[in-house]
């Protein structure tokens, strides 16, 4: 799963007017509101990109191949207590909640901790889970060719590229 910065200014307005419509928050400003959201949203690329630059320099710095890139930005993401792959909505979920509690745009929080947490992390699933719906719909595109020879791969890349694009994800 993953976030794509296009994707921020939808999945905060999402969030903001559900959690509003379903009576969970009661806000001054939504649209305030929603950029109290977007900069959580906006701050988890950030720091997923420095983790990503911080993995890529210790295995530089101790000679790791690419094949320990996860594990090294996981042992990283562990020691800032930063969620990363599945753990992502969870982290993004608490942010969120912080920041309608003390927020000057969110007026009153009704819904507890709990419900909030798994209504936003419902709605972080639906918009991080484009990756897997991408994929698909690169290999239905793509099925005349051998999966795992060259010819696949360039192809992959190329019509993931083409998918990003149409969908105002790049």
């Amino acid at each position: 799963m993953k976030l794509y910065s296009g994707k921020i200014p939808a999945v905060a307005e999402e969030l903001v007017r559900s959690l509003s419509e379903a009576q969970d928050i009661e806000v001054s400003s939504r649209e305030e509101a929603k950029l109290d959201v977007e900069a959580v949203l906006k701050e988890y690329l950030r720091m997923d990109r420095e983790l990503t630059d911080r993995a890529k320099d210790v295995m530089e710095q101790k000679g790791l191949g690419y094949g320990q890139f996860s594990k090294v930005k996981r042992s990283l993401a562990e020691e800032r207590d930063f969620g990363i792959g599945d753990e992502a909505t969870g982290w993004i979920a608490n942010q969120v909640l912080e920041t309608f509690m003390h927020s000057p745009h969110v007026e009153e929080v009704f819904a507890d901790d709990p419900t909030l947490r798994r209504k936003t992390r419902d709605i972080l699933k639906k918009y991080m889970a484009v990756d897997d719906e991408l994929d698909e719909e690169v290999r239905r595109r793509i099925k005349n060719l051998a999966e795992g020879t060259q010819t696949w791969e360039i192809e992959y890349q190329k019509v993931m590229g083409e998918m990003k694009r149409k969908h105002g994800l790049e």
